[in-house]
């Protein structure tokens, strides 16, 4: 028998920005994306982008969910396969403008997350709470003509101790109304960050190598895991210019690559009260 503790919180990378979240007695789904290789996600305007890879797993093979954290109403981030395959009475957080649309198509547990507003879930003392966060998905004027999009702060606590802050970025540019992120929330444990450099008609949307590493200097969380930066043709910056970048900054001992298939153990609250 194994003397070594259960993790609090661990991720699993399925691909794009999907990943599950399986934090205490919770489990989360991120942005569900189960397009495979070939085919096209849309991306509004008449815009459409071909998949370059396979995700981990299938929709099917998914653990049994308390909810989906969702940043923005795209094809690459709520594909056809979620609309028709997920629960229908499944919670997804996510932003006003996403959650009307998801109730239209029959997802009546959708709940809506204007900046800065929270919801919990508790089971048995331990209580998860998702707050919404600012993001910008295009520059200037752009950012109006593209779907609202919001990063996710989940919090995770036991009897009232926090075990566990998670920034999820969602796809934004590191822009600085995200500057307060870290005023509101210090001591982030880990970031899932959003990269891949998407440009659309020469327009960047997400951020790229640099910005990214902008934004780890900026939040300065123990862990970083890169997700959202080579699925999709439109996304423009590898992964290997975020670790240059993160390199050169002396950012890289806290970068840590997460392949498509693989689960990470997230890192437990620095102060966290020893567990009785």
């Amino acid at each position: 028998m194994s003397d070594t503790p259960t993790p609090t919180g661990t991720v699993t990378f399925v691909g794009t920005a999907t990943t599950v979240l399986r934090i205490g007695p919770f489990t989360l789904l991120t942005d569900p994306n189960f397009l495979h290789s070939g085919q096209r996600a849309y991306l509004g305007y008449g815009l459409w982008s071909r998949r370059r890879t396979e995700p981990a797993m299938t929709i099917t093979q998914l653990p049994p969910l308390d909810g989906v954290v969702l940043s923005h109403l795209h094809g690459d981030h709520f594909d056809r396969v979620a609309r028709e395959g997920l629960v229908r009475s499944l919670p997804i957080l996510t932003t006003p403008h996403a959650e009307r649309r998801l109730r239209r198509w029959g997802f009546r547990a959708a709940v809506d997350l204007p900046t800065w507003h929270s919801h919990e879930m508790t089971r048995e003392g331990y209580t998860l709470r998702v707050t919404a966060l600012p993001g910008r998905h295009g520059p200037g004027l752009i950012d109006y003509l593209l779907p609202d999009v919001m990063g996710s702060m989940i919090d995770f606590e036991e009897n009232g101790s926090r075990r566990l802050r998670l920034y999820v970025t969602g796809d934004t540019l590191n822009r600085p109304v995200l500057a307060e992120i870290p005023q509101r929330f210090p001591e982030i444990d880990a970031m899932l960050i959003h990269l891949g450099g998407t440009r659309i008609m020469g327009v960047l949307l997400t951020m790229d190598g640099r910005q990214g590493a902008d934004l780890v200097d900026l939040i300065r969380p123990r862990l970083t895991l890169p997700i959202h930066y080579d699925d999709y043709r439109v996304f423009r910056s590898p992964l290997g210019q975020f670790l240059d970048a993160t390199r050169q900054r002396g950012l890289l001992p806290g970068i840590r690559p997460i392949m498509r298939g693989e689960t990470v153990t997230l890192p437990e609250h620095a102060t966290a009260a020893p567990r009785g």
